[in-house]
């Protein structure tokens, strides 16, 4: 048995942008700094205090109270805005994603995602109408470290009792494919609609492990699922 590890937003969703709405608005709202798309993509995969964390390092941020508060505080503002979106105008699976999902029959599926489980789980229902579709969810709840840290997808493997060596990670992001190849994981990138390009990936993975779109991976992952023997 292998599986098949994929990140949910902007691999099966297309919900980076409303990440990114709601991180611009929360960062600006309470600490009245402006934050380009291109970055939250670059961080996308850390936990949110810790994106918020990183974000006010990259800006040079200064606040009246500790980084720790204030990140608590942008985080969780974030959270609720996005909350907001989820409900007024949900995110959609990006096209094919249903029927590569279903097509992976002898393989176990995981979905390891930097959001909050609620979030996490809003959304693969409202894009996919459910979420037992996956063997196993791994969120931000379930660990202390996000992506670059390969202990999400660690914990995703152990949970199916699959061996990283039988394992194939889908990530639309750089922290996200170095936690997986920390894990000692093979992967493959999904740009999707990104404003990440192939040279953001050039340091972490090789060029023809790169796709334009999930539905142009869909052959490699169903390939990897059904192969016996793969090197």
């Amino acid at each position: 048995m292998k599986a098949i590890v994929f990140d949910s937003d902007g691999v099966l969703v297309d919900s980076m942008s409303s990440h990114y709405k709601a991180w611009k608005i929360a960062f600006k709202e309470v600490s009245n700094i402006d934050v380009d798309r291109r970055t939250i993509y670059l961080l996308e995969g850390m936990r949110g205090i810790d994106l918020a964390k990183k974000v006010f390092e990259l800006k040079n941020y200064y606040g009246n109270n500790s980084k720790q508060q204030i990140a608590e505080r942008v985080s969780q503002q974030k959270n609720e805005v996005f909350r907001d979106i989820l409900f007024s105008s949900p995110p959609e699976a990006y096209e094919g994603v249903e029927n590569l999902i279903m097509n992976l029959v002898n393989c176990k599926k995981a979905v390891v995602s930097g959001s909050a489980r609620k979030d996490a789980e809003t959304l693969l229902q409202k894009s996919l109408g459910q979420v037992n579709l996956f063997d196993v969810l791994i969120t931000a709840d379930d660990i202390e470290k996000g992506k670059p840290d390969p202990s999400s997808f660690i914990g995703a493997l152990d949970k199916i009792n699959i061996p990283a060596s039988q394992a194939l990670v889908v990530e639309n992001a750089p922290l996200g494919i170095e936690a997986a190849n920390k894990a000692g994981i093979q992967c493959i990138v999904v740009l999707n609609n990104s404003p990440l390009n192939i040279q953001d990936f050039r340091s972490v993975i090789s060029e023809d492990r790169i796709f334009k779109e999930t539905i142009s991976a869909a052959r490699f992952i169903e390939s990897f699922c059904n192969c016996s023997h793969r090197s």
